[in-house]
């Protein structure tokens, strides 16, 4: 059936609530659009006038595509060169969606993006659902084809793994720029020892080239360990030009809205580097510089005001 401009103006409307459950379940934005394009084409075959609630309607297919995408990527990931990060994103990218609440915050920060990875599809679905957006297990239990007494097991499941593997810290801005300074302070000095002072005794350091960029695949753990290489990666030459095509403007920056440092070379994102702080120093740095999940970075800084000039150039 041929969709009426009122009915694409319906979809339009509800698109960026749609991208935002998408990229919470994917940790992928260039995946949440083509779910929520993918959901337009089923709206648009779909007889529209016998939907009745439009957002449920909505919400139900594409938690549906989503799943179906993450049944699908756990196979791809298991050839996955190296380690798999999550997409990070900036601070006002709309895909990030809601941010009120504690709980909103939460789920799109980097550290939660990657522990999502640890659940079922199931549970990552009704995570997100219940976390950011407040859906009652009712509908959740809709959506998923499941009883809300499953809905509610689910969630309570999914919510202690993520507890568990994680003890929330909440940063401001300020904070966040504070923190960012005093980690490359620390990491261009040549030193270990400063840097061993910022990190927690079981600190860990891992990074996605999704096989395009030189990164380690297995992590380095420990506070020590990470420090020394930290101290190397941070440390400027001539052969790290070449490779990236040449000096690297290192930025403070929010991506999914904690402290994260940001490579740009020519306007180019090369490299975020997203740390996640707990009460006790950074937990763990994660760098992304697979470069297919830094386009939509790049896209959103050339469009930015940043303001301040770069703290570093390597």
């Amino acid at each position: 059936m041929a969709l009426i401009m009122s009915d694409v103006d319906r979809f339009e409307a509800a698109r960026p609530r749609l991208e935002a459950i998408a990229y919470r379940l994917l940790g992928s934005a260039s995946e949440a659009e083509d779910a929520v394009q993918e959901t337009f084409l089923r709206w648009q075959a779909a007889d529209t006038g016998r939907i009745e609630v439009l957002e449920a309607w909505l919400t139900k297919v594409l938690t549906n595509i989503c799943l179906n995408v993450l049944t699908s990527a756990r196979a791809r990931r298991e050839t996955y060169v190296g380690a798999w990060l999550p997409e990070p994103l900036l601070a006002g990218d709309p895909m990030l969606g809601p941010a009120d609440t504690a709980e909103q915050r939460d789920s799109v920060s980097y550290a939660v993006l990657v522990l999502l990875e640890r659940l079922s599809p199931n549970e990552r679905a009704v995570y997100v659902l219940r976390e950011a957006f407040g859906y009652p297990h009712r509908e959740i239990a809709e959506i998923l084809g499941i009883s809300e007494a499953a809905s509610q097991q689910i969630h309570h499941r999914a919510k202690k793994h993520v507890a568990d593997g994680r003890a929330r810290t909440e940063i401001d801005e300020v904070a966040a720029r504070r923190i960012v300074e005093e980690f490359l302070a620390a990491a261009t000095s040549g030193r270990t020892e400063p840097l061993v002072r910022l990190l927690t005794q079981d600190a860990v350091s891992v990074g996605d080239g999704g096989g395009k960029v030189p990164a380690r695949a297995k992590a380095f753990e420990g506070a020590l360990a990470v420090a020394k290489f930290l101290r190397g990666l941070f440390k400027p030459s001539e052969a790290k030009r070449a490779h990236i095509g040449g000096a690297a403007e290192i930025h403070v920056a929010i991506a999914n809205g904690g402290p994260a440092v940001v490579a740009v070379v020519d306007g180019r994102v090369v490299g975020i580097t997203c740390l996640e702080v707990t009460a006790d120093g950074i937990a763990a740095v994660r760098s992304q510089v697979n470069p297919d999940k830094l386009v939509r970075a790049t896209g959103q800084w050339a469009a930015g005001d940043h303001g301040r000039a770069p703290l570093v150039v390597l």
